[in-house]
């Protein structure tokens, strides 16, 4: 969105209302819409990771060749985020907000009827066209309307209603798979988009500017090239039929595309991604260690239901109940987030908070096919618990040393590059167990999980020395 202070359109009576009351108070009917977009996009990527062996067999394909059908909905959010800012600015948050949740729920309605993986593919990137606007006009919205003390415990609140469908998300999933069909898993998204269509006409207000600036169609499309262009090259990357001389091609063309973003960026005044905000450091390290952190950690909710189920011979609701953990760990975390921030700061709390996330993604090496169920879900709640401190404290760094003109263009660009790095992290990790991967059996999955593991690990190691580059005193 434009750096020049939009004007909010929001009705007089409503903020009349709400005189006397807290920002969290008078705007607690937004905090339950943003949480149910969250919640209804948690559920569906969770839901989808439980069942892909089912998905897998029903379209007659591995399960590891499912990967194009979790990514190509993540990058589909990663390259039309960016367009959200002007849209709000064009056509007003109640409006996109709306036609997002619509498009989303009817792109999951095509997704429960698809009969091929291509079928599902296209379905995905409908949903993902649909999806790329919920969480970037959501927080943008809170950003607006709540006040900053209160905003990381309205944050937290959504968060949490977030990690709410990924509890439900493994259980529906494994028992939809196990005693009905797999179709009912995209199905379930139609009539929570219908709830949500009620609450944006009740609760959503109303920001947009008078004058929209000219969409940057350049700069989109050459984002979305870039963008395609890698997730097409780690796609290539696993086939062994196609040959490194194309896959360089792409990686080349890809770095082209990326270059001449950043040089058009520095020479329109309206960019799609304003990169001059990367000169803030809070901005940039939040956005380089997010990418970073969920380049090791994207993929483990997959490779988790593949060693499970595959591995170890576990059935899809067993596996579905063994996710629980990870997501009820991550809500038990979210209550001390601000505790622990007001005693360790951002700088401290995230460079820690990494190396303890990146020790626990190594440990889960450690399990095989007889380790007890008890000592599993321990392991998955605890690493839960660390990442959802780790996911709060990133989502809310970048807002830190903003005022609220830049909020709209932090917002889109850390949506970005958390799906963004989502989807190369979740073709990572199916790339690296492909190729770790000798033999069909059991046990040659159970060894590539590990070593696949061991090395998300360091690369998520990695991401604690771009916290470490953050200003001592950075405002909580």
């Amino acid at each position: 969105m434009s750096s020049s202070p939009p004007v909010s359109t929001a009705t007089a009576d409503a903020a009349a209302a709400g005189i006397g009351l807290s920002s969290r108070e008078r705007y607690r009917g937004l905090t339950w819409l943003v949480s149910a977009a969250f919640f209804m996009q948690a559920l569906d990527s969770t839901i989808v990771n439980t069942a892909v062996p089912a998905i897998a067999h029903a379209l007659g394909e591995t399960p590891l060749d499912m990967r194009s059908a979790l990514t190509s909905y993540v990058l589909t959010l990663a390259i039309l985020i960016p367009a959200s800012p002007w849209l709000c600015d064009r056509y007003g948050t109640r409006r996109v907000f709306g036609a997002a949740i619509s498009v989303f729920a009817i792109g999951s309605l095509l997704c429960g009827i698809s009969q091929t993986l291509p079928e599902l593919v296209l379905a995905r990137v409908l949903q993902g066209c649909g999806g790329a606007a919920l969480m970037p006009v959501g927080r943008y919205v809170l950003v607006r309307s709540i006040d900053k003390r209160e905003f990381v415990q309205v944050m937290s609140t959504v968060a949490t209603f977030g990690l709410l469908g990924s509890v439900l998300g493994p259980l529906l999933g494994g028992a939809l798979v196990e005693y009905t069909n797999w179709r009912l898993i995209f199905l379930l998204n139609v009539p929570v988009g219908i709830v949500g269509l009620w609450l944006n006409q009740r609760e959503m207000p109303e920001y947009r500017l008078d004058k929209a600036n000219r969409f940057d169609l350049l700069g989109f499309l050459l984002f979305a090239a870039a963008s395609a262009l890698l997730l097409a090259a780690s796609e290539f990357a696993a086939d062994p039929t196609i040959r490194w001389m194309w896959m360089g091609s792409l990686v080349v063309l890809a770095i082209l595309f990326g270059a001449a973003y950043v040089r058009h960026s520095r020479r329109t005044a309206h960019p799609v991604a304003d990169l001059g905000l990367l000169r803030i450091r809070s901005v940039w390290v939040a956005l380089s260690g997010n990418l970073l952190t969920r380049l090791g950690v994207s993929g483990m909710f997959l490779l988790i239901v593949l060693f499970l189920q595959v591995g170890c011979g576990w059935s899809p609701l067993m596996a579905g109940l063994m996710m629980v953990p990870q997501a009820l760990g991550s809500i038990s975390a979210k209550w001390l987030v601000n505790r622990m921030l007001i005693r360790l700061g951002y700088r401290r709390l995230l460079f820690g908070n990494t190396l303890l996330v990146a020790l626990l993604l190594a440990s889960f090496a450690l399990l095989g096919p007889h380790t007890p169920m008890g000592l599993i879900a321990l392991l998955v709640y605890v690493y839960g618990g660390f990442m959802g401190m780790q996911y709060t404290v990133m989502n809310t760094l970048i807002y830190t040393d903003l005022d609220v003109t830049h909020a709209s263009m932090a917002s889109s660009m850390a949506s970005t590059t958390q799906y963004l790095s989502m989807s190369f992290g979740i073709a990572l990790a199916t790339i690296l167990m492909q190729t770790l991967l000798h033999g069909q059996g059991a046990g040659a999955y159970v060894v590539a999980f590990r070593w696949t593991v061991v090395i998300l690990a360091v690369i998520t190691a990695v991401a604690s020395r771009v916290f470490a580059r953050l200003d001592k005193n950075v405002p909580v």
